[in-house]
């Protein structure tokens, strides 16, 4: 259930939703293009590890500005060990309640741990959508949750984008898969999120 008050474990449903797709991206698509258009899929590996790390490290105080927002290499362990490290480090970070009404320094500004959360929540998950949308994989995604992110996405990112990093919206069909309203919803190209459906 998402709620505003403690959206910690549905940040780490996310999190683990986007681990799902992420141990089933073989090697040989690296190099293949998402629908988050400037990243490879290597690309978003990197990201998404690099994001674990900047989610426990807020919670502890730092500035997310102090990680890199993408990895240039791939970790020795290979991309799905050290996202589910970075996973586990961020469920450790995020454990005291306290964290929620402390402030912490996300890339969007100064917030409330729990608003910081609910924001994360919507990374996760969209990049476990990417993900699955450029490896063909939409079939480990869940649809109800991810409807759920997109109520999410709606409230956190307005339809007018000035100051956020997403391009305008794009209409897609009201009944279309979530994952497909949620690309659309954040500027992904409805005919690049629902190419593989």
């Amino acid at each position: 259930m998402i709620t505003a008050e403690d959206p910690r474990q549905t940040m780490l449903r996310a999190a683990d939703l986007a681990g799902r797709v992420l141990d089933a991206v073989p090697v040989a698509a690296h190099q293949d293009p998402t629908p988050c258009t400037e990243w490879t899929v290597g690309d978003l590996l990197g990201h998404l590890v690099a994001v674990t790390h900047r989610v426990a490290h807020i919670a502890r105080g730092g500035y997310a500005s102090d990680l890199p927002t993408v990895l240039t290499a791939e970790p020795d362990e290979g991309f799905a060990a050290a996202y589910a490290a970075g996973v586990d480090g961020v469920r450790a970070a995020w454990a005291d309640d306290a964290v929620l009404t402390a402030t912490v320094h996300h890339p969007a500004g100064d917030v409330p741990g729990a608003v910081g959360a609910t924001i994360y929540v919507q990374e996760f998950a969209t990049h476990a959508v990417d993900l699955a949308v450029a490896t063909g994989r939409q079939d480990l995604l869940e649809e109800e949750f991810l409807a759920g992110v997109l109520e999410i996405a709606r409230r956190v990112v307005p339809a007018q984008r000035d100051g956020f990093p997403f391009d305008p919206p794009v209409a897609v069909p009201d009944d279309a898969p979530a994952h497909v309203r949620l690309s659309g919803w954040l500027g992904r190209e409805p005919r690049v999120a629902s190419r593989q459906l």
